[in-house]
């Protein structure tokens, strides 16, 4: 199925922007070469850290290219030794035998020395830029539009933080230190072959274009397929995640069978180039290896002959073919490697491909803070114009002005752009024309930190972490006391719950934040905005998930709240507003209407229509 087709099909538990859960956008052809060049570019900050693994790898490898040479000095000596005994000429020099041995002996602790060296430092670079990367993730993630998650699942964000880097991390710490010891040992073992016989070297040598032929080959094969192991990992990853944040949703509709079928469908393709790229690459080890085979086959008899003929000697010959065995090794290694590089290239691409997303649009040179003084408010709409996408326009026209410390109440039917008009003003979205102003500020020319700190929001979709109820309070202001705290919770109505629930304020709540009810959850999140105290007020339909009589309570406390406060309410039960200041009634993008609850309801208009089909309604529930 494509991904155009399975983004078109109708399914229950669908993902932002009403995608399917775990769907990433189709992504173009990858490119390895251009992916490469940004992390080695990336790599620059550790370049002299490099440089000493590398020298180190290198000293290692050097002496342990020097062994077979030495071991063939004893072999000769030792074969010399034989020819003297057997003449009846002289005997076995052991001595000097032994002294070969321990300065081989020597030469081998050494290289282990410099091999572990090079490997505690390699290991503390890896950490260092998986940290780097990590840290560089999360903190782009605050930096991206609102834009990037409505069209990307948070599983594939996720996929790019822990299996992406991580699958980084491993091969960097394996594959970096295996390209410097294999290509210094292949350009070592050469040297001391054309050293011993320049014959027998040449024809080792007509491997290497062969095997690299082949180890191309493949590894064009396997290219596409690693690319596509890692995005079905990352849509696998995605639809669990979400299935799991919402197995509520999903068993109250049946959806389980849905979820598995959609599960089966990412896990059958993640299957499928999975071990499509596992089985090409695994193909490179056995073709170098039979090639390789054939050549040590040749250069053995080859050998033989020269050392029958006197042309090279037994210690000679031996060496040569243990340096023909040690060269075969680092050309395998370069294969396995090439192979452990698609996945890197893979995760780097997509790891650099989240880094280089576009982010919120700049702050402007010259960013004017407000006073940082407690005061009411004046915020204007002066022509505003936005849509999610060029062709989906939310908001046509919209102006309006709110004079400091009044009550504004946003009514409207679904759809009409009421929760569009506060992430506007938040700057959660940039409009597209006109200007949005706070005491005459325009919001463009304020820092996103400074004009948010200014706003206190509750939202209907209450949004809580795993820790104390405490701290979830405090989260609207981090050096709050306790005592403010609890304040706080009182204003809420939160402390009588609180204080009937196992470890009190000090309770944990878990990941879901479901050890709670819903209500309790609402009440937290006021409790929140109450502490913080802020300036202009923005109310999601605050106390949709509370009983009557705990909302009744709450508008108190809110009412107390808003008092000399700027203050914005999203409601659709129209009842809870009929003290606003000014209602501004949306229709399609539109002011519509606009004044007080008894003004609006004289004009017998389309609010008037809103509120009468409510209050019959209730009267009919009743």
């Amino acid at each position: 199925m494509s991904d155009a087709s399975r983004r078109n099909r109708p399914r229950r538990g669908m993902g932002p922007g009403g995608g399917p859960f775990g769907m990433m956008p189709g992504e173009k052809a990858k490119n390895f070469k251009g992916s490469m060049l940004v992390l080695i570019k990336y790599l620059g900050r550790y370049r002299w850290s490099i440089l000493i693994v590398s020298i180190l790898a290198i000293i290692s490898t050097i002496f342990t290219i020097l062994g077979p040479k030495i071991l063939g000095q004893a072999t000769d000596e030792l074969f010399s030794g034989v020819m003297r005994q057997v003449a009846g000429e002289g005997s076995m020099n052991f001595t000097r035998i032994g002294q070969i041995l321990v300065f081989l002996a020597c030469l081998y602790l050494a290289s282990i020395v410099f091999s572990y060296l090079q490997g505690f430092v390699m290991a503390g670079i890896t950490a260092q830029i998986s940290r780097r990367l990590r840290n560089e993730i999360n903190a782009k993630t605050h930096r991206l539009p609102l834009s990037y998650y409505d069209r990307t699942t948070h599983g594939d964000i996720l996929s790019r933080i822990t299996n992406d880097v991580d699958t980084l991390s491993q091969t960097l710490n394996q594959s970096l230190s295996q390209i410097i010891t294999s290509l210094t040992s292949l350009v070592g073992v050469i040297i001391m072959m054309f050293s011993i016989s320049w014959q027998l070297t040449l024809g080792a040598l007509l491997v290497i274009p062969v095997s690299m032929v082949a180890v191309t080959f493949v590894v064009k094969k396997a290219q596409k397929h690693f690319v596509n192991q890692q995005k079905f990992l990352g849509s696998v990853n995605g639809h669990v995640e979400e299935m799991f944040g919402s197995h509520i949703v999903v068993k109250a509709f049946n959806g389980e069978a849905d979820s598995v079928r959609t599960f089966d469908e990412y896990n059958n393709a993640l299957y499928n180039s999975a071990w499509k790229a596992n089985f090409l690459s695994g193909l490179m080890m056995p073709i170098t290896g039979f090639i390789g085979n054939i050549a040590y086959v040749g250069i053995c008899i080859v050998g033989g002959y020269f050392t029958v003929s006197g042309l090279m000697t037994v210690g000679d010959i031996q060496a040569f073919i243990q340096y023909i065995r040690s060269f075969m090794q680092p050309i395998t290694q370069i294969a396995n490697i090439s192979n452990v590089l698609q996945q890197t290239a893979a995760a780097a691409e997509r790891v650099f491909e989240f880094l280089n997303e576009p982010e919120e649009v700049a702050e402007t040179a010259v960013t004017r803070l407000m006073p940082d003084i407690r005061a009411k408010r004046t915020v204007a709409f002066d022509h505003i114009s936005f849509g999610y996408s060029d062709d989906k326009i939310v908001i046509h026209d919209f102006t309006a002005t709110i004079s400091a410390g009044q009550k504004i109440a946003i009514v409207g039917p679904t759809g009409a752009g009421k929760t569009t008009i506060v992430k506007l003003l938040m700057r959660f979205y940039e409009v597209q024309s006109g200007t949005i102003s706070i005491d005459g500020h325009n919001i463009r020319d304020l820092s996103r930190d400074n004009l948010r700190s200014v706003f206190g929001m509750v939202l209907q979709d209450t949004w809580l972490f795993n820790g104390t109820i405490a701290e979830n309070i405090r989260y609207g202001r981090l050096n709050a006391t306790d005592d403010e705290v609890k304040a706080a919770a009182l204003a809420a109505q939160v402390d009588h719950f609180v204080r009937t629930l196992p470890d009190s304020y000090n309770m944990i709540l878990n990941e879901e934040t479901n050890n709670i009810s819903q209500g309790q959850r609402q009440l937290l999140t006021i409790a929140r905005v109450i502490l913080a105290n802020p300036e202009i007020l923005i109310l999601d339909e605050a106390t949709s998930n509370v009983d009557t009589r705990t909302e009744l309570l709450i508008q108190q406390a809110m009412d107390n709240l808003m008092k000399d406060r700027t203050s914005f309410i999203i409601a659709h039960r129209l009842s809870t507003i009929r003290n606003a200041d000014l209602i501004l009634v949306l229709r399609d993008g539109d002011i519509v209407e606009q004044g007080t609850h008894t003004e609006l309801l004289t004009k017998s208009g389309f609010y008037a229509s809103l509120y009468n089909s409510q209050f019959e309604g209730a009267k009919a529930g009743d």
